[in-house]
């Protein structure tokens, strides 16, 4: 079987390792630690030549300078219930266009209230609702073929937060 293959491909590959004995570039002797045990190897600073050391020396100090610390992002709190009181934040053209008055809509827990609401947001995404307004949807008939049924009872909530804080749910949309 292919995935046992691989398995068995990786303990046939193994080759045993061969001691070889290698003689230092400046006394001419053999290395006895290298020739005791090929798996212990330790970096011998005069084996390399000068000019190699500098370039590594520039490359560890540019690597030092470009890394920057990124910017600290609101850290989240613990989010607790969060994840039963909103289901997912609602993605259709009306609720982006509300985004720009600083409204989101989400769809929350069919028993959820408006306190819980407002918990699970500041929890969520650290910020603090001014206002949540809530709508049940309800059920509506569908028909495939002969078949009929209906679809899902759901609730909506709009939340309103302060001209300032922001929601990052509606990134690439």
């Amino acid at each position: 079987m292919g995935l046992l293959d691989k398995f068995k491909k990786k303990s046939n590959t193994k080759k045993p390792e061969k001691n070889v004995e290698k003689k230092s570039t400046k006394t001419g002797k053999v290395d006895s630690a290298k020739k005791k045990n090929p798996k212990t190897r330790s970096f011998d600073p005069t084996l390399v030549p000068s000019a190699e050391k500098e370039t590594t020396s520039k490359k560890d100090s540019s690597k030092k300078e470009a890394v920057k610390p990124s910017p600290k992002k609101a850290k989240k709190e613990d989010t607790k219930n969060a994840y039963r009181v909103l289901i997912r934040p609602v993605i259709t053209e009306k609720a982006t266009s509300l985004v720009a008055n600083g409204q989101y809509v989400f769809e929350v827990a069919p028993d959820a209230n408006k306190v819980e609401i407002r918990k699970a947001i500041q929890n969520l995404y650290s910020v603090t609702p001014v206002k949540v307004r809530i709508m049940n949807q309800k059920a509506r008939r569908v028909q495939y073929g002969r078949n009929t049924g209906t679809t899902k009872f759901w609730k909506k909530a709009i939340v309103n937060l302060k001209s300032g804080d922001k929601i990052e749910i509606h990134e690439g949309v």
